[in-house]
């Protein structure tokens, strides 16, 4: 299976400041990975420092901030890294899902699935 790759606006919730991006979608990263560069031109305001593993098992400290992604009329507010020199720009498996979309695993390409809800049982059955 080759490279996924989704086309996504970035917008700072804010103010509103977007930009279109292609990123590689990797659903072994929880968050997504922006170069800070690009979270800095639209004025993305870091919330936090976050502990993160990295896949050679070293654990390193980024920013995290607030975006609102959007890929194909879908949007969604996720917490994204502000990527340094050396790593990757990657879009993770929360703002996929966030997004409503999955990998197809035979073909590789990204499709809408929409967001799944259980309700509650009712009278001790699961009404799916």
């Amino acid at each position: 299976m080759g490279l996924t790759i989704a086309r996504v606006r970035v917008k700072n919730p804010d103010n509103g400041a977007s930009r279109e991006l292609s990123l590689l979608v990797d659903t072994g990263s929880m968050l997504t990975w922006i170069d800070r560069r690009v979270l800095e031109e639209l004025r993305v305001r870091p919330r936090r420092t976050r502990r993160l593993k990295t896949i050679e098992g070293c654990v390193i400290e980024r920013r995290t901030g607030l975006v609102t992604l959007e890929m194909e009329g879908n949007e969604a507010d996720v917490e994204v890294v502000f990527a340094e020199k050396g790593d990757a720009q990657v879009l993770g498996v929360i703002a996929l899902e966030s997004l409503g979309y999955m990998v197809n695993p035979i073909t590789g390409r990204l499709e809408y699935v929409g967001y799944i809800a259980y309700r509650s049982s009712v009278d001790g059955k699961l009404n799916p």
